[in-house]
């Protein structure tokens, strides 16, 4: 007998229903602590069961359990579940790394060469809370609270960055 030989009809033998009952719960457990997701689990027993149900002719009880082989196709199923995602999230960081390149790498509109590039020149840290404190016109206890920090280490950061881009564009020839 092959695997892709029906077995003869075992009025014996348990039907699939009773088996799918029976081990509904351990395919879904397992499933579940695979993908630690009961969304996820959810779904992948139903796939599951429907392929196991597609399979149930070829089922042999000498090979093995019900429930070994059940769940020896949930494995397969999330195995597939899992590699599906990992070619969805490679596509979709493609896409992203995309969208980021035709995406114009500039703080604002009417901003010049010069300051574009100082603001670069900052650190992250520095280019927020020039952000929130003179773009977005945010008082310092606002910021303070926004950032996580004291309102002293606010002053502290405003006033470097606006040092550092004043000396920057100390040389350009910057209309106030």
């Amino acid at each position: 007998m092959t695997l892709d030989t029906p077995r003869p009809l075992d009025t014996a033998a348990p039907s699939f229903a009773a088996v799918a009952e029976e081990q509904l719960d351990d395919v879904y457990g397992y499933l579940l602590y695979l993908t630690k997701n009961w969304a996820v689990a959810e779904d992948l027993t139903s796939e599951t069961f429907e392929r196991a149900l597609e399979k149930w002719r070829r089922f042999d009880p000498r090979r093995g359990t019900p429930r070994a082989w059940l769940l020896a196709i949930a494995r397969s199923t999330a195995l597939d579940w899992f590699r599906s995602e990992a070619r969805r999230r490679k596509r979709e960081e493609r896409a992203e790394a995309t969208e980021r390149r035709n995406e114009p790498d500039s703080f604002g509109e009417g901003f010049s060469a010069e300051l574009e590039e100082a603001l670069r020149a900052l650190s992250a840290g520095e280019r927020e809370v020039v952000a929130l404190r003179i773009v977005l016109d945010l008082d310092g206890e606002e910021t303070a609270r926004l950032l996580g920090i004291s309102v002293t280490a606010v002053s502290t950061r405003l006033s470097r960055a606006l040092s550092k881009l004043e000396e920057r564009m100390r040389d350009h020839d910057v209309v106030a």
